[in-house]
């Protein structure tokens, strides 16, 4: 009985100790997701960003946008548009504007983000 119970918990411990190392050296690749992880992904992190989050550190978390631009608001910043696709509209093989949640960044920090916030800015999202 004595011996069943030690088996079972160095087998314990050694799984907690395997999993505790994955999850804590083990980064997401946004790159290698299929456009369904993406988009998850891409959704969970948007959520937990904050005002004056800069445009590296979204780029270190979400990788590489999936459209960009750049423009000039009608008070003369320069806006830098990131696009990441969060929700699927449509089976084409093409992420589109309408798939994707804008995020607005001026001098390299975030100041808004979502179709709202780029609407305001620049008026409707094609």
């Amino acid at each position: 009985m004595k011996k069943g119970f030690l088996i079972a918990f160095i087998g314990f411990v050694i799984y907690a100790v395997v999993a505790g190392g994955i999850l804590h050296f083990y980064t997401a690749n946004p790159e290698t997701m299929t456009w369904r992880e993406r988009e998850i992904f891409n959704r969970k992190y948007i959520g937990r960003l904050k005002i004056g989050t800069t445009r590296d550190e979204v780029l270190r978390l979400l990788g590489p946008p999936d459209i960009s631009e750049a423009r000039a608001a009608s008070d003369g910043r320069n806006v830098l548009i990131l696009f990441y696709r969060t929700h699927h509209v449509k089976s084409d093989g093409i992420t589109t504007r309408d798939e994707t949640t804008p995020l607005l960044f001026t001098d390299n920090l975030l100041f808004a983000w979502g179709e709202a916030a780029y609407e305001a800015e620049f008026g409707p999202l094609k």
